[in-house]
């Protein structure tokens, strides 16, 4: 049976793993600008990469997904009940997203989301990780292949585990996902969009 207070523990932290800013870390790290300060403004990996250093980027990446990762990994080893660990990767999600380090402005959620899916189930990873890769490839445009993959993704989790807890779990993920990207889906509607490797990606 599910203890509550350990859920309540577990989940406040994965909230506050999730709100640690890799972003800002890692460009004070290199030396960087604040990467608020460029493009769409948020802390994530994208921004980052825009002041030139690709190693920063992808520092800001990996300890993007890691702190999602390891969110859901802790509420599987300390609490094993799937309402807690889905609570875990919603809250650690939540707090890329709105980071009481930040207050409350964060990123996108692409990358912990990455982490949070890859803690459920290793294959629903690979899943996401092909659909992002094809529709990338495809349109250039990678803020539609994070769109896609956040949609396929309650799918194949569900065929996956048959879990209603991981399944609504990743339902409000990529609800907040694709929300998060409003900005990006009306400048695909009109055409205005940057497409991957252009100067300028919001």
């Amino acid at each position: 049976m599910t203890d509550p207070a350990q859920t309540v523990f577990l989940t406040l932290l994965a909230y506050l793993l999730g709100s640690i800013p890799f972003a800002v870390i890692a460009s004070k790290l290199f030396g960087l600008d604040d990467p608020r300060s460029h493009g769409s403004g948020n802390p994530g990996a994208t921004n980052v990469l825009r002041t030139g250093n690709k190693s920063a980027a992808m520092l800001t990446l990996l300890g993007d997904a890691l702190k999602g990762w390891l969110a859901v990994w802790l509420a599987y080893r300390f609490s094993g009940e799937y309402p807690t660990i889905a609570a875990a990767g919603v809250a650690a999600f939540l707090g890329h997203l709105f980071p009481v380090f930040l207050k409350f402005h964060g990123g996108k959620g692409v990358a912990t989301a990455f982490g949070v899916l890859t803690g459920f189930h290793p294959v629903l990873a690979l899943a996401a990780l092909a659909t992002w890769l094809v529709v990338a490839l495809v349109t250039r445009y990678s803020s539609a292949a994070s769109i896609f993959t956040a949609i396929e993704a309650p799918m194949v989790i569900a065929m996956l585990t048959g879990r209603d807890e991981l399944t609504i779990a990743a339902v409000l993920m990529s609800i907040l996902l694709v929300w998060r990207h409003r900005a990006n889906i009306r400048r695909l509607l009109n055409g205005t969009e940057s497409r991957i490797g252009s100067k300028r990606q919001n």
